[in-house]
């Protein structure tokens, strides 16, 4: 005779619980405590500025940018802002958000990533139906080469026009915050020139967030997580020109195991986003 097991309904509903809930992301807070993602909303709408830290070819983030700022946007005024666009195209950028041109147009006259379609355009679209400002904050990237070559002078010639797609010289610079000493051990050949170069783009930035921001509004950033990592980068920039700057920051990284944040990933930012190694990336 054939025994028949019984399986207690209680164990049938946490397996099925467990089956469902496989989930590709996590936040944590900068303690390691796992945080929800309405908390991480919560948090944002507090603030005058995100700086939402990505990992350009990863598919989850971008997807949770979008979604966070529909979110953001249903009870907030927002200006967005990208890395991803340099400020010599904002003239482009904003006859795109008025229909002026289209995107076939927009994609000759300004420098687009190659991934721009897939990771950018939803987001630039969703400022365009919203009717939302969205600025190109980063410096043209032939100025940031001409830093790497021949250090911050070699931008002192340049001419009125092009010093407006650019933070105001002379910047600050301290090599002595960690994020850019690193890069100087790094790339020790190169000297003190890398990480002026990344330092013109975080001033840059800085400059563009600070001059578009508006009185009750927040201003959503997407950046690549290495510019405001640890609270540098862009957020130093920022709380150099106003200490009073209410800044929430978001770093991403990946893990293999997405349950406990890894203890080098302490610290980067108000939150951080770990996303499970194994997502698609986009490139």
């Amino acid at each position: 005779m054939q025994k028949v097991f019984f399986i207690p309904l209680f164990f049938l509903i946490v397996i099925s619980s467990y089956a469902q809930d496989k989930s590709p992301y996590q936040f944590f807070d900068k303690n390691g405590k796992k945080v929800t993602y309405k908390k991480v909303q919560n948090s944002i709408e507090k603030a005058e500025i995100l700086l939402f830290g990505e990992h350009h070819n990863n598919s989850i983030v971008h997807w949770l940018q979008l979604e966070l700022t529909k979110d953001l946007a249903k009870n907030n005024q927002l200006v967005l802002g990208a890395e991803m666009l340099e400020a010599d195209n904002q003239k482009q950028v904003n006859q795109y958000l008025a229909g002026e041109i289209n995107q076939k147009e927009l994609d000759s006259t300004a420098r687009l990533w190659s991934n721009y379609n897939t990771d950018y355009k939803p987001l630039v679209d969703f400022a365009k139906e919203k009717n939302l400002k969205f600025i190109a904050t980063n410096i043209p990237r032939r100025y940031a080469s001409m830093v790497f070559k021949n250090d911050f002078q070699a931008l002192d010639n340049l001419s009125e026009e092009e010093k407006s797609w650019i933070a105001p010289l002379p910047i600050p610079f301290d090599i002595n915050l960690p994020g850019y000493k690193a890069m100087l051990e790094m790339m020790a050949h190169a000297g003190e020139k890398m990480p002026k170069a990344q330092a013109i783009k975080d001033a840059t930035m800085a400059h563009f967030i600070l001059n578009n921001l508006s009185l009750n509004s927040l201003f959503v950033h997407y950046n690549g997580t290495y510019h405001s990592d640890n609270f540098e980068g862009i957020n130093w920039y920022l709380k150099k020109s106003n200490p009073a700057l209410k800044i929430v920051t978001i770093s991403t990284v990946e893990q293999e195991n997405i349950s406990k944040l890894e203890k080098e990933n302490f610290a980067k930012a108000d939150f951080i986003l770990v996303i499970d190694l194994d997502a698609t990336k986009t490139y």
